[in-house]
């Protein structure tokens, strides 16, 4: 029989990946204990999907959903196999919680509501008698040889067999991601690959981009240049705001832009017309114009554009906007063309941590073992979620990422 203070498995983090690895641990039986720092568990789950959670990507092919996560993704296959999106959906909807696949193939429960998932955790978490400690900061470790460290609290030492770390990464601070489980992986003798912002709204230079704020466009494309080469590019949906632009495709793009900034100076083409090339979206025009004769070129627009975009493209094509559009040149419309096709705009920085859905960087996963979460460094310790180093798009990739990571995490520590 354990010490009230002595547990089979401590788990450290009360998000998704640290919820799903303390209820997966005692479902086989382990006396577990969940610590929380916050006053809540699922602080940041709660605000996922705009307070909708979408909990996961409805991809059931391991390898394509894997490769959203660039070169780190194929640590993900052995964490998929065993508790994948078809197992994660299953899971939630034995419970209650039926999901429903929406546009981008996004899973949303039925009822659209964060809370409920949170409270089908929680339900989870008691019904396999989870000890949980919330309000409860960990300040450090006591480590004997050979031994997995005790955790140290402000009011108490928790002693355990086995430790996960499930403490997320630096993104949305203010819901408790501040950064602590990388100073604690570092103690306990692990790499952390630098942390940085992922999925995160970028600042632009254009005065014209404030003037549209709240604009939302859907099916256009974006293309990253440095130095003249594409760095990378984007399809789907994206917002203007009054520091920049933001939406999935922006997000889904920033750490690349982060990384690039470091090197220099980037430029962003907007493709407001993706599905036309110039000569097509040249004889659009040349049929509006002709639909339209006599009209001055500021109300010949309405069909093309969005109104708040109309503006702005008349100020930047430097067309006369009571010019009738009969007497618009070739030259002129040409420009038009340009500019629909090659919007430019020059991002400056990232919104940083404060703005950024997940953190890009963590522990190093040369140190993880994929078939366990184990760590290759100390025997008994296990990492999940956010702290690794892994991160996907827009999506559900990344909670599905917790969700899998966790449910393995908490699996191994009792097998």
């Amino acid at each position: 029989m354990k010490e009230n203070n002595s547990f089979d498995v401590a788990v450290i983090g009360g998000g998704p990946a640290g919820m799903m690895a303390a209820g997966r641990a005692a479902e086989l039986g382990a006396k577990i204990v969940l610590i929380e720092k916050n006053e809540i568990l699922g602080k940041k789950l709660l605000i996922t999907g705009k307070g909708r959670c979408n909990f996961t990507h409805y991809e059931l092919d391991i390898r394509k959903f894997a490769e959203k996560f660039g070169r780190n993704g194929r640590f993900l296959y052995s964490a998929l196999a065993v508790f994948g999106v078809p197992e994660v959906i299953n899971f939630f909807a034995s419970r209650g919680i039926k999901g429903k696949v929406e546009q981008g193939d996004r899973v949303f429960p039925e009822n659209g509501d964060a809370q409920d998932i949170l409270n089908m955790l929680l339900k989870y978490l008691t019904e396999g008698k989870v000890n949980i400690l919330i309000s409860s900061e960990v300040i450090g470790f006591t480590q004997e040889k050979e031994k997995i460290p005790q955790v140290l609290l402000r009011d108490r030492q928790i002693s355990a067999d086995k430790l996960i770390i499930c403490s997320g990464g630096k993104a949305y601070p203010q819901t408790g991601s501040t950064g602590d489980g990388y100073q604690w992986a570092k103690q306990l003798g692990h790499t952390v690959v630098e942390p940085a912002p992922a999925l995160n709204p970028v600042k632009t230079s254009e005065v014209w981009a404030k003037e549209v704020q709240g604009l939302s466009l859907k099916n256009v494309s974006l293309k990253l240049f440095q130095n003249g080469k594409k760095q990378d590019e984007r399809f789907g949906e994206m917002l203007f705001t009054h520091f920049g632009v933001s939406g999935p495709i922006v997000m889904d793009m920033s750490k690349n832009i982060g990384a690039l900034l470091k090197n220099g100076s980037l430029k962003l083409f907007l493709d407001l017309k993706p599905a036309l090339d110039f000569k097509k979206l040249d004889q659009r025009i040349q049929r509006d114009f002709q639909e339209f004769r006599g009209r001055m070129f500021k109300n010949s627009l309405k069909v093309l554009l969005p109104l708040s975009m109309i503006p702005v493209i008349i100020k930047l094509s430097a067309i006369n906007p009571e010019k009738k559009v009969d007497y618009i040149s070739r030259e002129e419309r040409n420009k038009l063309v340009h500019l629909l096709k090659e919007l430019e705009l020059t991002p400056t920085e990232l919104l940083g941590f404060k703005w950024s859905v997940v953190t890009s960087g963590g522990v190093s996963l040369k140190e993880v073992d994929p078939n366990t979460m184990g760590s290759k460094r100390m025997k008994n310790l296990f990492f999940a979620g956010e702290i690794l180093d892994l991160d996907g798009p827009s999506g559900g990739y990344n909670l599905q990422e917790c969700w899998s990571t966790g449910y393995l995490a908490g699996q191994s520590a009792v097998k």
